[in-house]
Formats: structure tokens, C-alpha cells, sequence
């Protein structure tokens, strides 16, 4: 088992870049797709997530530095540190059940498509590991039962692939993504919580007659309302917040946003070039031997951060978020590593706000101010799960994430485990 975890964990670690394309390419040929289309559309794919993680990492440097500062100067002192997606994945992927869990996770996909349980074929193999979390959770509070591990990954991902198919035709309609839907773990999950949320606000008099969106925006104020000129602007405020001084750092900073709300776009155009093909031959070889079927190909919500009233959104949420964590009682958790994964959180929110900012920004308040609470309610398992990793604890001892352990179907998973043991 340790040399399967190990090989699992090589391959994996090759990242999405290439994990994708070759899931793309053996997808085609099972579809009948020629070999050099297949080929074609497999290393644009690779290529276009490439762009997308360079574009993504401008984000993630500029705001990670601007979050220690906001820690330091405003005095944020709170007892557990967020290690981010990123030491959640690690822990989770460190589990022993986490080789195991990947070839059975993609085995109930198959068979959930089989039973007309879903229409999602998730492809986006390196984002089992949210599954892998649901079940390491349960391997935590069980005391090491393999078999209550996978039911809890299991019903972790049936709640996402149902997610994933429910939220289909709002990721087309707002983000333009024909056949593909977003089977992403923390996306699904706070988009379950946070929907309904955005129902009601849209629902509350005076509230519900503000629409605020990027092409409103971009009408009213002409240049000042293009997308890369509200990310500059966007990110020189953020920027501004801690280091209002520095007028070289804010600049500097504003355009490294206003880059990523201009080149996010045509990184997802580039990869849904190698897609459509691939996508157009699944829906044909659909529709000839299974009339009424349809099937949805499952990628990574990244495709659909780079909307610009998804990255705006965003945006606004980190300071907001900070804040909350320090006037929400009983919370306890320091928002750090995920705080630049906030547009991956709000994908479906604002997808269901049909791209309004201000509705979407209240709707994720009060997501995050759950998510926070759940976080807190998280602290035990995750650090339990991290052991071993203290790469990603920045020194402290006490650990939890917004990603998995504010994660609402995690968090269900948590209770649901500890029902039994």
C-alpha cells in the first residue's frame, strides 16, 4: 500500500498540466476522437491550464504579502493559522486511504453515469483530493476504519457530482462554458450554502434593485469601467491598505491585478479551444447510442475565475474576510492561504447572481462568516490530518483551512462521522 500511495502520489504530483492533458487524450480515443485531433486538443489543454496557473500565481503573489501585512499592521492575533488549499491538499493526500480512494472515486463516476445518477464525467483527477479530505476526515474521528473512510468519499463526491450537474446550465450561461461543469470540492460546497443565500438577498426591498455588474460598470464609467481597469484599481486599493506610501508598490501592484483580470480570459479561451472538440465528440457519441443523454465534461472551477464580476468579487471579499475574522465570536481561525482562493469559493454565487457584484460580495459575507465558524468547529481533524507537514503550519501548531475545513459538505462529513464514533 505504501508504494501504491507513493507512485499515486509521483503522478500526482506532476500537477494538473500534465494529468489533464492525458486524461483529455484517453478520453478522446474512448469517444473515437482521430488521434492527431486528440493529440492537438490534449497539449492545448495542458498549454491553457499552464497559462492559467501563471496567471493565477500573479494573484497569489501579490495577495499573500499584502494579507501578512494587513495581519501585522491592524494587530490580528487569533490562535489557529489557515494553511490554505494547499496544506490541505497535502494532508489529505498524505492519508492512507488516499491512494485507495482514487481509482474507487472514479469508479462510482462511472457508475453513477451509468445509473443516470449524473451527467458529469470528472475528468479533473488532481481534484479528487477533495474527496480524499471527506475520507481522511472520517479515517481521523473513526480511529482508522477504511471502510467508514470511503463511505465518507463517497458521499462527499455524490454531493459534488449532483452539485456539479444542478449548477451546469448557470456556468454555461454567465462564464460561456458549453458542456462543462465545475465538479470542484470547495467551489460545489459553497456554492450549496451560498445560492440560496444570494436567492434571498435578491429578495430584500431596495437590496434587490442594485445590480451592479462588470458590463453596468463598463457602460457607466466607459475605460474606468473596463475589466483590467477595475482589477488595477482593485488591487491598488488592497494595496493601498497597508502601504498607502509606497506609490511605486501600489502601482505596481494595481497593474499586476488589472494583468490578471485581462489574461485569465484568454488563458480559458485558449483551453476551451482544445476542449470544444473533445466535448463536441463525447455529445455525439452521446446522442447516437444513448438518445435523450447528455454528458458534462467536469474541469476545475478555474476556468471560471477569470469573469470579471467573479474576480471583482473576490477582491472585495479578502479585506472583508480579515475583518470578519476578528469580530465573529467564537472564531478562532486567521484567514491566510485561502484567502487568495476566494474567487473559487464565490464561482457559483456569483454565477447565480447572474454576475451581480453587490449581491454576490453580500452573499459571500455571509458564506465566509459560516465558513470561518465551521473552520474553527474544524481545528482538532485538521491538525491531526497535518501532522508531519510542518512546512505548511508557518510555525503554529494549531491548524485549519477555508477550503476543507470551512467547506460546508466537509463539514457535514465531520458531524456525520462523529454521529458514530
Amino acid at each position: 500500500m505504501q508504494k501504491l500511495l507513493d507512485i499515486t502520489n509521483y503522478i500526482l504530483g506532476l500537477g494538473p498540466t500534465v494529468i489533464l492533458p492525458i486524461a483529455i487524450f484517453i478520453l478522446a480515443i474512448i469517444f473515437r476522437v482521430p488521434v492527431g485531433k486528440a493529440v492537438r486538443s490534449a497539449l492545448t489543454i495542458g498549454i491553457g491550464f499552464v497559462g492559467i496557473n501563471l496567471v493565477v500565481g500573479i494573484l497569489t503573489t501579490n495577495l499573500g504579502p499584502i494579507t501578512e501585512q494587513l495581519v501585522e499592521k491592524y494587530s490580528i492575533s487569533l490562535s489557529t493559522i489557515d494553511v490554505g488549499w494547499p496544506g490541505a491538499a497535502a494532508g489529505s493526500w498524505a492519508s492512507p486511504v488516499a491512494a485507495i480512494l482514487i481509482p474507487i472515486c472514479a469508479l462510482v463516476n462511472v457508475i453513477m453515469i451509468a445509473l443516470k445518477l449524473t451527467r458529469t464525467l470528472d475528468i479533473d483527477i488532481w481534484n479528487y483530493w477533495h474527496f480524499i479530505a471527506a475520507g481522511a476526515t472520517g479515517y481521523i474521528v473513526s480511529g482508522g476504519s477504511w471502510s467508514f473512510s470511503i463511505l465518507c468519499a463517497v458521499l462527499y463526491e455524490v454531493m459534488v457530482l449532483l452539485m456539479a450537474d444542478r449548477t451546469q446550465k448557470m456556468v454555461q450561461d454567465v462564464y460561456g462554458l458549453k458542456g462543462i461543469s465545475l465538479p470542484t470540492g470547495s467551489t460545489a460546497a459553497f456554492g450549496f450554502v451560498g445560492i440560496p443565500i444570494g436567492w434571498l438577498i435578491a429578495k430584500i426591498p431596495v437590496i434587490k434593485d442594485i445590480h451592479i455588474d462588470s458590463e453596468t460598470i463598463q457602460k457607466r464609467f466607459g475605460i474606468f469601467g473596463e475589466p483590467m481597469v477595475v482589477g488595477t484599481f482593485l488591487g491598488m486599493i488592497l494595496q493601498a491598505l497597508v502601504n498607502w506610501r509606497d506609490v511605486g508598490l501600489v502601482l505596481k501592484t494595481g497593474i499586476a491585478m488589472g494583468a490578471f483580470m485581462l489574461l485569465m480570459p484568454r488563458m480559458v479561451k485558449l483551453l476551451m479551444e482544445g476542449l470544444i472538440p473533445i466535448s463536441e465528440s463525447v455529445r455525439d457519441f452521446m446522442k447516437t447510442r444513448y438518445k435523450g443523454r447528455d454528458l458534462y465534461i467536469g474541469l476545475d472551477a478555474a476556468v471560471s475565475i477569470g469573469h470579471p464580476s467573479n474576480i471583482s468579487t473576490g477582491l472585495i471579499l479578502v479585506p472583508i474576510t480579515l475583518l470578519l475574522a476578528i469580530i465573529i465570536p467564537g472564531n478562532k481561525v486567521l484567514p491566510f492561504g485561502d484567502l487568495a482562493t476566494i474567487p473559487f469559493y464565490v464561482s457559483f454565487i456569483v454565477a447565480s447572481r447572474k454576475g451581480n457584484i453587490f449581491h454576490s460580495v453580500l452573499a459571500g459575507t455571509v458564506v465566509i462568516a459560516l465558513s470561518l465558524l465551521m473552520a474553527t468547529d474544524f481545528i482538532g481533524v485538521h491538525t491531526q490530518m497535518m501532522q508531519g507537514l510542518e512546512q505548511y503550519s508557518h510555525g503554529h501548531t494549531s491548524l485549519s483551512s477555508l477550503d476543507m475545513g470551512g467547506n460546508f459538505f466537509n463539514w457535514v462529513i465531520l458531524k456525520f462521522s462523529q454521529l458514530f464514533y
